[in-house]
């Protein structure tokens, strides 16, 4: 049965193992009764910081990628004056992501437990929950239908309003979100001034990736000590992570952070006993890193253990190439559709992009010149650190490290062939998206 109104929600009992953030044995949207009997009302604190505490013991970081120090956010955005809004960013723009739409279809209430408290404690009056605004998008719908199972129930304080997010790459990057949400279309801005001193109607905003409120909602309940019973010391909690296997099938796997790789794709680094079939390992998405295969075997699902192999946790993504694909053309196709969605409002998106997009189409071609791998390299030091956004710099981050990692496939592209088996692109990316400049707009 649900908690009454007013129980302590920290004397239910905790829950033990994995996973903590989705229900277990179901495709259907927990409603809000099945929520309340497994998580109780939401554990509100009464005043603003009072969850900060819990946080910063917890140790949680951002799910979103960026993994800042969440009671940091919390701080700086109820210290900045006048009366705060809250974002909730569930725009999961990367293509090879699924992991933040999981989990709204399957746990909103948890989300919206989280949104709550995130409210309070910055003392803001008003929030909103950011999703991509599809054609019959029956995730707006489902989560349009659980805020509306909560305001007549009285479960929350503070009114949360659906907004809509176009399908663009960089419209869940925060200044575009914040920008859209102030009337003007979803495009970076440059800072200063960030938005948690000035963003929705000029208000300090805080902008939270759906995944981290979630934990926050678990955190609020169970306490810091219950959070870091798995993780490691450094990195403590669980993920969730988008796993691309190698046979094309996709999974969404919640797992402690510094779990080693080698479990979560066994079959494809063939350390379940067979022969893996990938030759890379793409970590953190299309802003991250590729890693070699057998490289990868030995790593962890956490910065720290990542960041030896220049990656990091990023987006929670993680997809194993086959060896029957060519790494060069899958890395040129998606850095082209990256060129083609930034904003093109600087120099690194509007020329550097474009170039570097074009360059790795030759090298993923026959014959190329031997100087363009120099040109590309050349071009990918020039826009690092200029843009309005970070979408230059994690889209040459992809860049690089598949010059590196594919080094001997493009030395059979030098020679006129290509190792690859299979011609079908591997690597997911928007039905309909932008491949050529005439399909920009």
């Amino acid at each position: 049965m649900p908690l009454r109104r007013g129980e302590d929600t920290a004397s239910r009992s905790r829950p033990d193992g994995l996973p903590r953030l989705l229900p277990t044995g179901t495709t259907v949207p927990e409603g809000l009764r099945e929520h309340l009997a497994r998580h109780g009302f939401v554990p509100y604190r009464d005043g603003r910081l009072q969850l900060a505490a819990d946080l910063r013991a917890a140790g949680l970081t951002g799910r979103g990628g960026a993994s800042f120090p969440v009671y940091r956010k919390l701080e700086a955005v109820a210290g900045a004056g006048g009366r705060p809004f809250v974002v909730a960013n569930g725009a999961e723009s990367e293509p090879a992501s699924s992991k933040d739409a999981s989990l709204l279809w399957l746990a909103p209430h948890l989300v919206l437990d989280g949104i709550q408290l995130a409210a309070e404690a910055v003392g803001a009056r008003e929030a909103c929950l950011y999703v991509h605004e599809t054609h019959g998008n029956q995730l707006a719908v489902a989560v349009q239908r659980a805020l509306s199972e909560r305001w007549p129930a009285r479960i929350d304080r503070v009114p949360v309003r659906l907004a809509g997010a176009p399908p663009r790459f960089l419209s869940g990057q925060e200044t575009a979100m914040v920008n859209l949400l102030n009337g003007g279309l979803a495009l970076p801005t440059f800072a200063p001034p960030r938005v948690f001193e000035r963003g929705v109607a000029g208000a300090p905003t805080l902008v939270q990736n759906v995944e981290t409120l979630a934990h926050i909602a678990l955190i609020a309940r169970y306490g810091a000590g219950w959070f870091r019973q798995v993780g490691t010391q450094a990195e403590p909690g669980s993920m969730l992570s988008t796993i691309n296997h190698a046979n094309g099938s996709v999974r969404i796997i919640e797992a402690a952070v510094g779990t080693p790789l080698r479990s979560l794709l066994a079959a494809d680094l063939g350390t379940d006993g067979t022969d893996g079939p990938a030759q890379a390992i793409l970590a953190g998405g299309y802003h991250g890193t590729w890693i070699p295969a057998p490289r990868a075997a030995g790593l962890t699902l956490d910065n720290a253990g990542l960041c030896s192999a220049g990656a990091s946790v990023g987006a929670g993504v993680l997809a194993a190439l086959p060896a029957s694909h060519c790494g060069l053309a899958e890395t040129a196709r998606v850095v082209r559709y990256l060129a083609l969605e930034s904003a093109g409002q600087c120099g690194p998106c509007l020329n550097g992009l474009p170039r570097i997009a074009a360059g790795l189409a030759a090298l993923a071609g026959p014959r190329p010149d031997r100087r363009v791998r120099a040109d590309i390299e050349r071009w990918a030091g020039l826009v690092l650190g200029r843009g309005a956004c970070n979408h230059p710099d994690g889209s040459v981050r992809f860049v690089r490290s598949a010059l590196t990692v594919f080094a001997a496939e493009l030395k059979h592209h030098e020679r006129g062939v290509c190792s690859a088996t299979a011609r079908q692109p591997f690597l997911p990316l928007p039905s309909g998206t932008a491949v050529t400049d005439e399909d920009w707009s």
